[in-house]
């Protein structure tokens, strides 16, 4: 038995008073359009019938590469973080003896400027003036704070 495909009678054209009213002449599609596949369209051929086809589907713009400078910034940036921060651990490790170099440096301006002080106030040789006795003190604070000072005499 062989099976032989049927189709669809089309229908006797309906009258509408002097009008003649003619049905489609091919049916619409029976799948809503959200249903049709991407690359599937409905195509009407060169005889009149309307169908469902494969389309070609337009090629995809070609994907740009990231440029060279772009990755070794995105490279370099987390190197440059971790050394900053690696930076700033050591100073945090480092401020006790900062702190103590800066008293020491001080000290040492202190010192140099009581030897020029006694170097100026040294009585010449031959001059029977009696000895000028001289006190000075000078205070700093702070990193970089200012030494002050001030010379007496007694």
């Amino acid at each position: 038995m062989t099976h032989h495909p049927t189709h669809p009678t089309t229908p006797a054209p309906l009258r509408y008073g002097d009008a003649i009213l003619y049905p489609p002449a091919v049916p619409e599609p029976r799948m809503l359009p959200a249903e049709i596949p991407p690359g599937v369209q409905l195509v009407t051929l060169p005889d009149g019938t309307r169908t469902l086809a494969y389309t070609p589907i337009p090629e995809t713009p070609p994907v740009q590469r990231i440029p060279a400078w772009a990755k070794t910034t995105a490279l370099l940036a987390p190197t440059v973080g971790g050394g900053i921060a690696a930076a700033s651990a050591g100073l945090a490790y480092a401020a006790p003896g900062l702190i103590a170099l800066t008293e020491a440096l001080w000290a040492t301006v202190a010192l140099i400027a009581a030897g020029s002080v006694a170097v100026l106030a040294r009585p010449r040789r031959g001059a029977s003036r009696p000895t000028t006795h001289i006190t000075q003190h000078v205070t700093a604070t702070g990193l970089f704070g200012r030494a002050h000072g001030g010379i007496h005499d007694r």
